[in-house]
């Protein structure tokens, strides 16, 4: 049986743009400092169908896991350039609620997503 969470997100995601993120590899995550300060960076990421996830080797002393600990909202943008000539790009942003979770002991980081914006998929 499909989980009610399972289902909100495959309702939010188009088969596309799911196939996409399933791809994983690189992302742009935005997170927001709790005076409101933006903070943009590269994070490598997979996706399970129904969540992005992220760690990294030094997460538990970054920026990003700061600013999540103080705003749980985020962002994340995936996207390539398919061609140059003509120009061709595609791409997925989502945004939605980070949650940070452990295993082994270290940290990583978990997306739920609440909405989503897609082009040239």
């Amino acid at each position: 049986m499909i989980s009610s969470s399972a289902q909100r997100q495959r309702s939010i995601l188009t088969e596309r743009e799911a196939c996409f993120l399933c791809r994983g590899g690189l992302a742009r995550l935005a997170t927001v400092s709790r005076i409101g300060q933006p903070h943009v960076v590269p994070v490598a990421f997979e996706f399970d169908g129904e969540y992005l996830y992220f760690s990294g080797r030094n997460l538990s002393r970054s920026l990003k896991l700061r600013n999540i600990a103080t705003n749980r909202r985020v962002a994340m943008v995936v996207d390539e350039v398919v061609s140059v000539s003509p120009w061709r790009a595609r791409g997925v942003e989502v945004r939605g609620e980070a949650e940070v979770l452990r295993e082994r002991g270290q940290p990583y980081v978990r997306v739920r997503i609440s909405s989503k914006a897609s082009w040239g998929l």
